[in-house]
């Protein structure tokens, strides 16, 4: 038997709209679409700096109204490494007024990009600096002593890279670098010498106009210094332990400040002080372009040479012993095939495991 009256029809029934109850979408009323706007009104700033999760950046570069912004990251950019030296879209209020907070929707195509790893068998990157065409490599002649392998290092970290390297000595007023010096005859390497009555600003700033210049460098080698005196920046500085002959770490951030001298303006990228630098993310193809002297004498091997001490027929190790390359060829081709080692074990390891 129904409930319904016998007698009631369809027609006789009444709905009422709102008496229905609907349950309201947790995540909002209003779908989410996977369309975001264009910014079109997006402009184009240098990022200068990095500091837990805000970034100083500078809008219109070079022109009339060039001004620094503070800005955070679009939420779709939070995988995405920003760094100095980066070209950044920005959106927002970009008056860089007290208070306000523009938005970083986008990174602009690298033209370089300057990593280093934890050590050679770490194939996590960690990157320091965009867009940089130049490295200046600061070392001390002396407290502390200068060391050859980590100036390779530094060499082959900015040809895989693309950037051209620079060599600062500094406190030659301590001793003399010509030693040192000789480890990198026949590499293409420009090198500067300062001491504390001689610091050759002139010429080093002269090397920086239109560039963008990283340096980097052991702790206590006067790194900072040099960048005060070349920016007019207040950069910390410090100095070396007399027990541990170490350098204590002034530069704590990566910042990005501009060089402005007689013949011109360009950037400096001051960097943390370094005591090791790790290779494992580099192409092992890239090393040899390191040493450029004996790069032009490899053209000479067989094919597939691995120019490592046990290689038959190396034109590299032939031209060291006979002295063709000059006295300090022995040292260099001794760093080169140290370096070819550590990559050897590192794609050994990657293929056992």
């Amino acid at each position: 038997m129904s409930w319904l009256d016998d007698a009631a029809d369809d027609d006789d029934l009444e709905f009422d709209e709102s008496s229905v109850r609907v349950r309201p979408n947790p995540k909002a009323n209003r779908p989410r679409t996977k369309r975001r706007p264009a910014h079109a009104d997006a402009q184009i700033a240098r990022v200068l700096g990095v500091d837990r999760g805000r970034y100083t950046v500078l809008v219109d570069e070079d022109g009339p109204d060039e001004r620094r912004v503070l800005a955070t990251r679009a939420r779709e950019l939070r995988k995405q490494a920003i760094v100095n030296g980066d070209r950044a879209r920005v959106v927002g209020d970009l008056s860089g007024d007290d208070g306000t907070l523009a938005r970083i929707i986008g990174i602009e195509e690298r033209t370089s990009l300057l990593r280093r790893s934890a050590d050679d068998t770490d194939q996590v990157e960690r990157v320091i600096v965009a867009n940089a065409d130049q490295m200046l490599i600061v070392v001390a002649a002396a407290d502390p002593e200068p060391r050859e392998r980590l100036v390779d290092r530094y060499l082959v970290a900015a040809l895989d890279a693309g950037i051209r390297p620079l060599l600062v000595v500094t406190k030659t007023d301590l001793a003399d670098p010509s030693e040192f010096l000789s480890h990198f005859d026949g590499v293409d390497l420009r090198v500067f010498t300062s001491g504390q009555d001689a610091m050759p600003l002139e010429r080093i700033g002269e090397a920086l106009v239109g560039h963008s210049t990283v340096f980097v460098g052991h702790s206590g080698v006067g790194k900072s210094t040099l960048v005060n005196a070349l920016t007019g920046s207040v950069r910390a500085t410090g100095h070396v332990n007399e027990v541990t002959g170490r350098g204590r770490h002034t530069s704590s951030s990566t910042v990005s400040l501009r060089y402005r001298g007689p013949a011109g303006s360009g950037w400096v990228i001051d960097t943390p002080g370094v005591r090791s630098f790790g290779l494992g993310h580099v192409n092992p193809a890239n090393v040899l372009a390191a040493f450029t002297d004996l790069a032009e004498v490899a053209e000479e091997c067989p094919r597939g040479c691995t120019h490592l001490p046990d290689a038959p027929d190396c034109a590299i190790i032939e031209a060291v012993a006979s002295g063709r390359l000059g006295p300090g060829a022995a040292a260099r081709l001794d760093s080169l095939q140290r370096l070819l080692t550590t990559f050897q074990s590192i794609e050994r390891s990657r293929l056992e495991g």
